[in-house]
């Protein structure tokens, strides 16, 4: 208890105090103060251990204790406006004196003040007046929504507090501050700066097994990845390939003897690497990629080779950075085809020189992530050992023959690619981060702005209060929640490594990605243009988060696309029997499940309009399962005919694509409402309802984003489409009063804020 503080601890109150409330302290900054306090020779261990904590990045202050703090300190120094207390050492003397009782001074009090005032000088505070503004902005706050927001926080941050609080300590460091670059080239060499400096943190290794040096913990990586992008979408993506891609792959694909001997350096960034997956004349079509590997069993090589110009390896990050490329090529052994395998193909030397046969070229210039260096490369016969091919699935024996656990070359070829699935779903996370920070300054800034008035006499009126910028910020603000909710899960889900649900996180996997970096896209423009002129300012972000974000859309799988592999999944009931049987076999699960109760509404049902009902989970729920059944019972009548017609499956499939995308769209918003009430369910207190409240938005205004499909299809009236409306004006008027909680509630430093129109100073 803070009570039980030794005087000589309670001196550095004022400080740490004024430096937590100020903002994250970066690594640097706690080097300083761990070296002042070492200084100190009065100091006893346990008070020099106790004052290192209170500096720890990863031990952030609670609400509850900055405000026991603050009142210790005004109870010592009394009255603060007290001019002969001129500075923060001075303040921090007075409350070690009063702990010391009877006079006595706080033991080692005239080192300590000396201390204090060097730190209060390198950690650039401004002193007593800082403290005076920081106590009175705690003193205007509600406690109440404190303690809400300190809640909202710890329920995002999840099981991985202390990573993401790592990573939002190390990004406060001033390497970390955000320059504009007038070239690509040197922004590459900021973000690889910045990439060394988090591979010196350990940050790159965390889903690495434990003997390798890492933590054996992907939802831990997925926790770091997603903060960094807070911060720098090209230090992100940059990261998410060396680390997540090509080590991922090692990891995934690879064997112990792979892991071994690259994952340390890969870890470490001393091996720095590729993922070379996608072709110029395949995009997305990985099972028909053109480059190959050829087994020659009588030198024990791989011959790697493009074949062509269009079988150039495309768009791939860190080409120009890397010595090594994890490089996705035809299988080729004993004259047989045995599909897509990944093999470890050294690029550079040590010195960065290219080797023989490779030739690489620079994609150039792009609308955004240009920190990232995206290139071509091409194989001309490139020898590697047989060891370098990553053979958890399948192997080239000493004798020179193809042996795999996995007999069927379909299944052999998706169980490659689906372990790699976590990195949609951290490319949905990043988005998501995307998504939040333009959110934050959208709403900080909405939230002190004031724009036009009643009339010439009276004060502007503040933009969150005009009912049109609640419409255009909340629902996407509570899209994000939900997003955030739904992909967490889904995290964890994948993290539990069961190989039964493998099929069903794929499916899901794509469809979160979609939605997630789509919802990015909307939510970064919708929140650019409300803030105006300002928003257009690079300074204030929104220029970088809309072109860096972009991307996100078509890179770990187009969403269209990914929107199809979803309905796919939804056809064959996450089976085999789908790639197996093909088109037929997913008509036959079709019939079996054309049939369906859900879709006969009772007409009193299509009218209900009493507010109990329409806030009603169970009101979301069937119109939410609703709209999935019933593209699906349709899907399938529209199959069903066409195969009466002899139309041939694979026409069947063109014909139906926006469909199946529909479809597909329907299950993941479903999806996303069953995630989110499991969430509100296991809350309690002023959490829950405020999550309610969210939660209700969400379904609400999704509703309403559909309700001309709904009207179509007979659901409901225009009359309940009308009340569904009023709804959502309800609760965007109720929430706009606590919307300031629920962006604060993301975690988000001020520093990592970094927009100055966040601030009420610059408005």
């Amino acid at each position: 208890m803070m009570q039980t503080y030794t005087p000589a601890v309670r001196t550095f109150l004022p400080l740490f105090y004024v430096a937590w409330a100020d903002g994250m302290l970066s690594p640097s900054e706690v080097a300083l103060i761990h070296d002042r306090i070492d200084e100190i020779e009065s100091l006893t261990e346990s008070e020099m251990k106790q004052l290192k904590r209170w500096s720890d990045p990863t031990q952030w202050p609670s609400d509850r204790v900055f405000k026991t703090w603050l009142e210790l300190i005004k109870e010592a120094a009394g009255d603060l406006d007290n001019k002969a207390l001129s500075s923060l050492a001075e303040v921090g003397v007075a409350v070690g004196e009063r702990a010391a009782r009877a006079g006595v001074t706080a033991p080692g009090s005239s080192a300590t003040e000396s201390a204090i005032r060097d730190l209060q000088e390198v950690l650039g505070l401004r002193g007593l007046e800082q403290f005076r503004s920081v106590s009175r902005e705690a003193a205007e706050e509600d406690p109440a929504l404190q303690l809400l927001t300190e809640d909202i926080q710890r329920l995002l941050d999840g099981e991985h507090v202390h990573w993401r609080r790592k990573v939002r300590a190390l990004l406060a460091d001033p390497v970390f501050e955000v320059r504009k670059h007038p070239t690509k080239e040197a922004q590459r060499k900021q973000v690889s700066e910045w990439l060394a400096y988090l591979a010196e943190h350990g940050l790159g290794k965390v889903s690495y097994p434990i003997e390798t040096g890492g933590q054996a913990d992907i939802g831990a990586y997925a926790a770091v990845f997603e903060t960094i992008a807070l911060h720098d979408l090209s230090l992100a993506i940059k990261f998410g390939v060396h680390f997540g891609l090509f080590g991922g792959s090692i990891l995934n694909l690879g064997t112990e003897r792979h892991h071994r001997e690259y994952l340390p350096n890969v870890g470490d960034l001393s091996l720095p690497g590729c993922f070379a997956m996608t072709e110029t004349g395949h995009g997305s079509n990985v099972r028909d990629l053109e480059t190959t590997a050829i087994y020659d069993p009588d030198t024990g090589l791989i011959d790697v080779h493009s074949p062509s110009f269009r079988a150039g390896k495309e768009y791939i990050g860190n080409a120009l950075d890397s010595q090594m490329a994890s490089v996705f090529a035809q299988l080729i052994v004993q004259g047989e085809n045995h599909g897509v395998h990944a093999i470890l193909v050294p690029i550079r030397d040590a010195e960065g020189q290219l080797l023989e046969g490779i030739r690489i070229e620079d994609n150039g210039y792009k609308m955004g992530l240009n920190g990232v260096d995206n290139g071509r490369i091409w194989f001309d016969h490139v020898k590697v050992p047989r060891e370098n091919l990553l053979d958890r699935f399948g192997k080239i024996t000493v004798t020179g023959r193809y042996e795999s656990p996995i007999g069927n070359p379909s299944k052999r070829f998706f169980t490659m690619l689906g372990t790699l699935v976590g990195g949609r779903i951290c490319v949905g996370k990043a988005g998501l981060s995307a998504a939040k920070v333009g959110l934050t300054i959208a709403v900080k800034y909405a939230l002190h702005r004031r724009q036009f008035g009643p009339d010439k006499h009276s004060s502007e009126t503040i933009i969150m209060d005009y009912p049109t910028h609640q419409r255009r910020l909340l629902p996407k603000l509570s899209k994000v929640y939900a997003a955030h909710f739904a992909l967490e899960h889904l995290m964890k889900r994948y993290a539990r490594n069961n190989e039964e649900e493998v099929r069903e996180i794929e499916t899901i996997a794509a469809g979160l990605k979609s939605y997630a970096t789509w919802l990015a896209t909307d939510t970064i423009q919708e929140c650019r243009e409300a803030c105006g002129g300002k928003g257009y300012l690079w300074i204030n972000r929104f220029a970088d988060l809309k072109a860096d974000s972009d991307i996100f859309a078509t890179f770990e799988g187009d969403n269209t696309v990914l929107m199809q592999l979803v309905a796919k999944g939804l056809l064959g009931q996450f089976k085999d029997a789908f790639h197996e049987a093909g088109f037929l076999g997913v008509y036959r699960y079709l019939r079996s499940q054309a049939t369906d109760s859900l879709v006969t509404i009772n007409p009193i049902y299509k009218r209900k309009t009493d507010a109990d009902h329409l806030v009603d989970t169970a009101f979301f729920n069937h119109a939410f399962r609703f709209r999935e059944r019933k593209l699906l019972h349709t899907l399938s009548d529209r199959m069903r005919t066409m195969l009466k017609k002899r139309i041939t499956p694979y026409d069947i499939f063109l014909r139906t694509q926006t469909h199946m995308v529909a479809l597909a769209q329907a299950h993941v918003e479903l999806v996303l409402l069953q995630q989110f009430v499991e969430e509100v369910d296991r809350l309690d207190g002023d959490l829950k309802v405020l999550m309610l409240e969210v939660l209700r938005l969400f379904a609400l205004s999704t509703i309403e984003d559909h309700k001309g499909w709904y009207l179509e299809h007979d659901y409901m009236e225009g009359i309940k489409t009308k009340a569904i409306r009023r709804q959502v004006d309800r609760l965007c008027r109720e929430l706009r009063q606590q919307v300031g909680v629920l962006v604060d509630g993301f975690g988000i430093p001020d520093g990592l804020i970094g927009a100055p129109i966040a601030f009420q100073e610059f408005s």
